[in-house]
């Protein structure tokens, strides 16, 4: 019961900052908000859900690779975030400043 529990938190986690995301994305007013919330709250998502699928997986070899991909999308969506922020740089894209 108590494993069940976890497992709908985890997933209702995920699924919140999924969300917000997303819609931090689209509301956002200029590439670099939207690359820092899409960082920051995905990586967060991803892994909430990442190891709801794990707790519901149970002690298999998938767990294991579940794990090494929650690893994974801790190094890359940070890492993808910050290369769009400065491809946006190096092009003279000005962040958004209210005047």
């Amino acid at each position: 019961m108590l494993v069940e529990v976890a497992i709908v938190v985890f997933l209702a986690g995920g699924l919140f900052f999924t969300f917000v995301s997303a819609v931090g994305v689209v509301r956002l007013p200029d590439i670099y908000t939207s690359a820092h919330t899409a960082s920051q709250t995905d990586t967060l998502g991803a892994g909430l859900t990442l190891v709801a699928v794990a707790l519901a997986v149970g002690l298999e070899t998938t767990t294991i690779k579940t794990l090494l991909l929650l690893i994974f999308v801790f190094i890359t969506n940070p890492t993808a975030a910050h290369a769009i922020a400065r491809a946006a740089h190096e092009e003279g894209i000005e962040p958004w400043r209210e005047d």
